[in-house]
């Protein structure tokens, strides 16, 4: 940890004159890149000034474009060689001569490559095409046959889709093809991959102090540009509609271009010819010539003397085949060479995102055949190998710091990491090898390894020997059930990019699903979401809410006006929508209460730290016993933010994390808790109790055996919520609970913290709703919400005495106990339909006193006020809220 530190400083020292050097560095290369900006051209060459093509539209920009013409036999018919790309007209310095004893042979730089003008708007192949035609009509050439070497080739088939009148016949040369058969076989993802490649060149090429020596490359942006510009999509149909001679001469150890392109070109092209060339590979247009110019000239002969076919006279057989769809599961190359690269590259690169959803898609191209098991699961292992050692190394150089900043804090909680620290601190290096096979603990278990000074070497072991492991099953798996899902006769009718993605999804699901099984903890996780799922207490909210928010829809209809709610409770803000000042209500309600009412205090956020420490302890000093005491936000909501500080440091550390927020200090009450939802219309004297909820702190008695999270785990009510739970007793989840000894799992009454409400109607008394409703008449303005009182025992509060209301909540309050697992959904719905009628109600008694409701507009942007403070929690934690911020049903989206 100190090496690490002291590496740290001494870059932080350095950091300026590393800077500058390499300002100066780079400023220099500039320099003697432009001294050399000139562009030079080759002897042979000859020189055409063509207008420039973007958009296979004419520009007003002019480009110089160089050719070479080997001038034959007078009248002799014309050739003209198409290089590829990377490349120019010296691809074709042997076979080239070759020719030219017999034709008239031009071969030419497209532009952008060799002596032409590099500084052009458009690359792509389609241009090319344009240029090409556009060199012929200056040379006076009416005809020619066209040769295209690589990506030369889709220069060629442009060609005689805009002209066909001007080809003769197209010879393919190792020529690229169909859009399937380059490299992932998909433009969207084909384009995105050469983007990349363009970015990187383009980086470099800018950024990088090289001297020239990258413009002189043949790895360059010209060529970069010429694979983002290019589309093959339109390859297929330009190759199925040709109607001429074709010759496709392709080295069936071609690893650039795969010899199956050539194959799906000659099955389009039904009178095409096809040679192989089974030793040679994609570059034997550089070798000796003698083979591919015989090949070659017999086959120009054919075509000038008519003996070659054409489309009219082509196989009958043949023309079915090429009217067949693409059978992508018959034709798909096998990853090589480059493409083999990039797809090793790629998945590698993925892993440092997802490792388990990467290791499931390397499975299904594996199972698509593009590429091996061997090769998918080994590039899955590099990634993992050096994305986890990079993971360890920052947990061991930045320690928690780095908990704090993103990007890590958008994968790592520093929760998660402390309880894996606990983890590993008791099971050791078998941490490491069980954190492989549980997903979700992989990430924290080697950043708090790093983090507690593990031995380099050690972890290093027991990692690879896990991975080594791990990675094989996981992609073997995916490949197995990947074959299955491809081969069926839905995913056969789909396109690739479609297949391979509705694949991937159908196989991680089901190995998840897989995985969870099992484990004890996956398989009673897997439980309490399914009754998150099937107990509507748990929902989502715009699952529940919908049906709610239409009869508030009905009622602002009704009484002609959609926020008369408001008027509910006038001496709250906007009624207690959202937002409402929690201090100013205890305050208002102390007034004539204040033996119901537990003592509490603002601590401002603009105070400094210290300030507020003080008249935290003052306000301890004054009117409580000490330690514990409540914290919670001034404007909080459904719970958020609310904690128990039981000692000075968890008190200096609550008011450290919320230094700018208005904070409430607020008297510990013990005992029961209980919701009283209360109401009074305003034209009578006397208000009702509308709802008693009673809160149950859940608990779970230990075995003298288990730890506290399988303790979690086997309770039928505790496993719904057990990542609540886990979150809550973070500190003790390893600890094993003492024979019959229960544990209290939550301290904070709220549904979405865990705390079960169950209907307390039975012990309402006519004392009780007396007390209460002296309490609230106290409150001038006040007529509707719900009360959360603390009394020692049930029956002094039936007698109406010895309680302490903690909190009191507006017009946005709900009638919790439909939250009781007794209560069906619609007797939920008609609870609240009751409740938000008598809202409506009393906003119309008020609203003839005088009282008007708050505007659209205003609810609105209270309602962004609302998301702009989740926001900036959120920005704190980005992975997501604290559960203790989400609704009581929001927690079913955690699944």
């Amino acid at each position: 940890m100190r090496i690490g530190s002291r590496v740290l400083r001494r870059i932080a020292a350095w950091k300026w004159r590393i800077l500058l050097a390499y300002v100066l560095l780079l400023g220099l290369s500039y320099f003697v890149r432009w001294q050399r900006v000139a562009e030079s051209v080759a002897d042979e060459m000859s020189l055409l000034s063509v207008p420039a093509i973007y958009h296979d539209e004419v520009s007003d920009q002019t480009v110089c474009l160089a050719y070479h013409d080997y001038q034959s036999a007078a009248n002799a018919p014309v050739v003209v060689l198409l290089h590829g790309s990377p490349g120019d007209h010296r691809d074709f310095t042997k076979l080239a001569p070759a020719l030219a004893k017999r034709y008239r042979v031009i071969t030419l730089d497209l532009p952008g490559f060799g002596s032409s003008s590099h500084a052009i708007p458009d690359y792509s192949n389609r241009a090319h095409a344009r240029y090409v035609l556009e060199m012929l009509d200056q040379l006076h050439v009416r005809q020619a046959h066209f040769v295209g070497f690589s990506m030369g080739g889709g220069v060629a088939l442009n060609v005689a889709d805009i002209a066909p009148d001007r080809v003769t016949s197209l010879t393919m040369l190792s020529g690229i093809g169909v859009q399937e058969m380059e490299l992932l076989g998909n433009y969207h993802l084909n384009h995105a991959i050469h983007g990349a490649q363009l970015a990187f060149l383009w980086f470099l090429q800018k950024g990088f102090p090289h001297f020239g020596w990258l413009d002189r490359s043949m790895i360059n942006l010209s060529y970069a540009r010429n694979f983002y510009d290019t589309d093959q999509r339109s390859l297929r149909s330009i190759l199925s509609n040709y109607s001429n001679p074709m010759l496709i001469i392709h080295g069936l150890r071609d690893v650039m271009v795969p010899v199956e392109a050539a194959r799906e070109s000659y099955r389009l092209v039904p009178q095409s010819e096809m040679v192989p060339f089974p030793e040679e590979n994609h570059f034997y247009v550089f070798a000796g010539p003698e083979r591919q110019a015989t090949v070659t000239l017999d086959f120009f002969d054919r075509v000038d003397r008519g003996h070659a076919r054409v489309k009219a006279n082509a196989d009958a057989q043949r023309l079915v085949l090429s009217k067949e769809p693409f059978n992508p599961t018959v034709a798909i190359p096998k990853a090589r060479g480059p493409t083999a690269l990039v797809l090793f590259v790629l998945l590698a690169l993925a892993t440092f995102i997802t490792e388990d959803l990467t290791c499931v898609w390397a499975g299904v191209l594996a199972a698509e055949g593009r590429i091996d098991f061997g090769f998918a699961a080994f590039a899955c292992l590099a990634g993992i190998v050096a994305g986890d050692v990079l993971l360890f190394l920052a947990g061991r150089l930045f320690g928690r710091a780095l908990l704090r900043r993103a990007p890590v804090n958008w994968f790592l909680r520093e929760s998660e990491v402390k309880r894996c620290s606990e983890w590993f601190q008791r099971r050791g290096m078998f941490a490491i090898l069980v954190s492989r096979f549980l997903p979700g603990t992989r990430l924290p278990t080697y950043f708090a390894a790093g983090l507690l000074d593990t031995s380099f070497i050690k972890f290093t072991v027991y990692f690879i020997i896990a991975a080594t492991a791990w990675t094989p099953l996981l992609v073997g798996a995916s490949m197995l059930l990947g074959r299955e899902v491809i081969e069926s006769a839905l995913m056969n009718q789909q396109s690739v990019l479609l297949r391979i993605a509705i694949t991937v999804l159908v196989v991680f699901v089901v190995l998840r699903l897989l995985l969870r099984l099992l484990s004890f903890r996956g398989r009673r996780l897997l439980v309490g979401r399914w009754r998150r799922l099937t107990r509507w207490e748990f929902w989502p909210p715009w699952v529940f809410y919908p049906p709610v928010v239409l009869y508030v829809v009905y009622l602002g209809l009704k009484y002609r006006s959609f926020t008369l709610f408001t008027c509910a409770n006038p001496a709250i803000e906007e009624g207690g929508f959202t937002g409402e000042s929690k201090s100013r209500i205890l305050q208002s309600l102390a007034r004539s209460s204040a033996s119901f009412v537990a003592t509490s205090k603002l601590l401002a956020g603009g105070l400094s730290h210290h300030s507020r420490i003080e008249s935290a302890r003052a306000f301890m000093r004054d009117h409580t016993n000490g330690f514990p005491v409540v914290l919670k936000p001034d404007a909080g909501e459904r719970g958020a933010g609310v904690a128990l500080a039981r000692s000075d440091v968890e008190l200096n550390n609550y008011l450290n994390s919320s230094s700018h927020a208005n904070v409430i200090i607020q008297e510990y009450v013990g005992g029961l808790e209980f919701g009283v939802f209360y109401y009074r219309y305003p034209e009578c004297h006397t208000g009702h109790i509308f709802s008693i909820t009673s809160k149950q702190f859940p608990c779970v008695v230990g075995d003298g055996t288990q730890t506290l999270e399988n303790l979690i785990l086997k309770d039928d009510r505790a496993v719904c919520m057990a990542n609540v739970y886990f979150d809550a007793q973070r500190d003790r989840l390893w600890c094993v609970p003492g024979k019959d000894e229960a544990v209290q799992l939550v301290e904070i009454g709220t549904h979405c913290r865990g705390c079960i409400f169950l209907d307390g109607h039975k012990i309402k008394t006519d004392a009780m709703e007396a007390a209460i409703d002296r309490a609230a008449s106290g409150f001038d303005g006040f007529y509707f919400g719900r009360f959360d009182i603390r009394t020692p025992s049930v029956a002094d509060f039936r007698q109406g005495k010895n309680f302490k209301v903690v909190e009191l909540n507006g017009v946005t309050s709900e009638a919790t106990h439909i939250y009781d697992p007794r209560n069906g959904l619609l007797t939920a719905y008609r609870v609240l339909f009751q409740q938000w009628r008598i809202a409506f109600e009393i906003g119309a008694q008020n609203r003839k006193t005088g009282t008007r409701p708050v505007s659209l507009k205003t609810l609105a942007r209270l309602v962004i006020q609302k998301w702009q403070r989740r926001d900036e929690k959120s920005a704190r934690d980005p992975r997501a809220l604290d559960r203790e911020s989400k609704p009581p049903s929001e927690l079913a989206q955690e699944l």
